[in-house]
């Protein structure tokens, strides 16, 4: 009969008596507060009253007689979330800390019929150089996307350590889909799916990112989450060598839209084939000639309405009343699609930001990072660019 002695009360160091002020924790004269030898019966890691823990260190707690029942960590940072192991006799935590944040750890263990609760208190490193995000996108509240839709995070610094922060990204759907990251830039990462998104429902962002070492000295500062509403599954095809574009919702098709595209004389003028997305709108929209001044040969500025973006060099999908003529039979523009007004509203009104538009009919392709042009991009390709592959 030696229960009793097995869940002894134990501190050690000078800071015994104000622990045990501090933590009022044992139930029945038993727990143990603080880590210590390998021969007591409940040890918590780190130990009660230690300070500068490191963000991405661990949590463990240990039973050398017994069962550990529960552990909870509280504190006002990320929530740390942990596995029992070795039949309940472990306990580790499996996700980073927030920097410079009070931690407490509350152990239940069983032995004998009697059941104990043990704690620790500690704090963690106050980091010197953090990473938090700083946009993603897309962030409009109650905005609806299309089925093309990416995932773009960008930081408020440069990342060293990739893969880590990479990690701590993750992606949820309600209809699970293959997809991978992709870094275009040290301070921006990209998450494209391996097929479009299924359509009417809600896909979940999280990123577990406080306390991740990102490298150089620079630890995650907290958590971030985003939602996505994903649409209806609207897809535009149209070939500039007949002049018509469909657009369907849902498979089912809601409109067929004569057109005018680039008239192919420059290069700059080609609109260019391939898979895009619908970027964003407005109206109206002012156009200038690229790399022209006023005077310049091929100088225009023009203001459009209802005018709906598919690249970032310029091309768009806009009223042109002043090339209705053409529309259906020739193309004519600088590079543009030209629809009728009524076509060109009715188009505004509909889209979604990360609808698709496939254009096909000319020798210029669009480039994988001109605007949203990812799906130019075979899968493979596309997860080349993760630091995990």
């Amino acid at each position: 009969m030696a229960t009793r002695g097995r869940f002894r009360l134990v501190l050690t160091g000078a800071a015994s008596v104000v622990a045990m002020l501090a933590a009022g924790c044992t139930v029945g004269g038993g727990g143990k507060l603080a880590a210590g030898s390998s021969g007591e019966p409940v040890t918590i890691t780190p130990a009660n009253g230690t300070a500068q823990v490191k963000p991405d260190g661990k949590i463990q707690v240990k039973a050398s007689d017994g069962k550990l029942q529960k552990v909870t960590v509280q504190g006002e940072g990320a929530t740390v979330t942990g596995r029992f192991g070795d039949d309940r006799k472990t306990w580790s935590s499996t996700r980073t800390m927030t920097p410079g944040t009070s931690y407490t750890v509350t152990a239940q263990a069983r032995d004998d019929g009697k059941t104990r609760t043990v704690t620790s208190s500690f704090s963690t490193l106050k980091a010197a150089q953090t990473l938090s995000i700083a946009d993603v996108t897309p962030n409009v509240e109650g905005e609806k996307v299309g089925v093309g839709m990416p995932i773009i995070v960008r930081f408020d610094r440069p990342v060293t350590d990739k893969a880590a922060v990479e990690r701590a990204l993750r992606v949820t759907p309600d209809e699970p889909v293959e997809g991978a990251w992709r870094w275009v830039a040290p301070d921006q990462v990209i998450y494209r799916t391996k097929t479009y998104w299924r359509p009417h429902q809600k896909v979940d962002f999280h990123a577990a990112l406080a306390g991740v070492n990102a490298g150089g000295g620079v630890y995650g500062a907290k958590d971030a989450q985003a939602t996505l509403h994903i649409g209806a599954a609207q897809i535009t095809t149209g070939d500039m060598g007949k002049h018509h574009m469909t657009v369907t919702r849902d498979g089912k098709k809601l409109r067929t839209i004569p057109f005018s595209a680039g008239n192919g004389e420059t290069r700059e003028y080609t609109t260019t084939s391939g898979v895009h997305l619908l970027m964003g709108k407005g109206n109206p929209v002012t156009m200038t000639a690229p790399g022209r001044k006023p005077g310049d040969p091929g100088y225009y500025k023009t203001v459009v309405d209802h005018a709906v973006r598919f690249s970032n060099s310029g091309e768009f999908v806009h009223s042109a009343p002043w090339s209705v003529g053409s529309q259906g039979s020739a193309n004519v523009s600088h590079g543009c699609i030209n629809v009728n007004p009524a076509n060109a509203r009715w188009y505004y009104d509909i889209m979604q930001r990360g609808d698709v538009i496939k254009l096909t009919g000319t020798d210029r392709q669009i480039e994988w990072d001109n605007g949203w042009g990812y799906w130019q991009l075979s899968f493979d390709k596309w997860r080349q660019g993760s630091a995990l592959r």
